[in-house]
Order: structure tokens, then C-alpha cells, then sequence
């Protein structure tokens, strides 16, 4: 029987507890789950891409079935030259979905083998996204609830380097 591979996409910049739950409830649908870096040329990460990778692996260690890539081009490119059937994407809210959904049926035009499934996070993350625990780290708030430990102590090493 083929593996079922899916794609999970995002700058992760950087991996928050929220991405962490979707990777989780991932891994329990699909054989295999890519984690993958996406380069967006609309953001200026914080971490470089090593930095990434180095967070994701941390915090997936105890996941068996997933693997960390990164990409540049099309993400259906990137699935369908991975052999994956299915983009994961985090819903945390309304406002969400109408982009999400405008990504989802651009990319089954491009590709209609490639499903995206919609993943909701548990909805103690709804609120959660990277760029605000940047915000609240940058102002001394404690990020140990949103992030993992070693995304927590770079993030602030980062922020006091300047």
C-alpha cells in the first residue's frame, strides 16, 4: 500500500505551540508529514532557516513519522515532487479561512491530485501565531506558554542581541 505523505507549509518563524498541536494531529492522519519552510517573499524572517529547522526538530523528536524540508516555488510543485497527497493548513480562526480558502482552490487548480486539509488547532492556540510572540517577547512578556523551551531562549537571545 502507498505511504500517504502530506506537506505541512509555513515560515515557522518561529514554531509555536500552536503548529506543534497541527503537526501532532498530523502525524496521526498521514503516514508520513513533511514539515516544510516556506520562503515568503512578503516576510523578513528572524530566524534563519538552520535556526528553523534546528526548532522544528526539537520539538517533533518524539514524532516518528515526520521529516523537516524547506522549498522555494510552488508548494504543489514541492508536494507532487514529494509524492504527497494532501497540504496541511491550520485554521485557528474565521478570518483564517477565506485566504485559505483562496490558497486551497488556487492550488487544486494548479494540482487537483493534492487535497488541502483543513487542521483546527486545539482552541487553547486559536489566538496564537508567531507574530505574536515575537510582540511579547519584544516586550518582556513570558513566551514559555506559547513556544517550546528552546525557541523561548533564542527568541529572547535574538531580541537582546538587537
Amino acid at each position: 500500500m502507498p505511504k500517504r505523505t502530506a506537506i505541512y507549509p509555513g515560515t515557522f518563524d518561529p514554531l509555536t505551540l500552536g503548529h506543534l498541536d497541527i503537526v501532532e494531529r498530523a502525524s496521526k492522519l498521514f503516514d508520513h508529514t513533511i514539515i516544510t519552510i516556506a520562503t515568503n517573499s512578503r516576510k523578513k524572517p528572524l530566524f534563519n532557516l538552520k535556526e528553523r529547522i534546528l526548532f522544528i526538530k526539537d520539538a517533533t523528536r518524539h514524532i516518528q513519522n515526520i521529516s523537516v524540508n524547506n522549498f522555494e516555488g510552488l508548494l504543489v510543485d514541492f508536494a507532487h515532487s514529494e509524492g504527497a497527497i494532501a497540504i496541511i493548513r491550520g485554521l485557528r480562526a474565521v478570518t483564517d479561512f477565506e485566504y485559505e480558502l483562496q490558497m486551497a482552490l488556487m492550488n487544486r487548480r494548479l494540482n487537483s491530485d493534492v487535497t488541502t486539509v483543513f487542521l483546527m488547532p486545539n482552541e487553547k492556540y486559536t489566538y496564537l501565531n508567531s507574530t505574536i510572540v515575537k510582540e511579547v517577547a519584544r516586550f518582556g512578556g513570558n513566551i514559555e506558554k506559547f513556544v517550546t523551551p528552546m525557541v523561548a531562549a533564542e527568541l529572547i537571545k535574538k531580541l537582546k542581541q538587537g
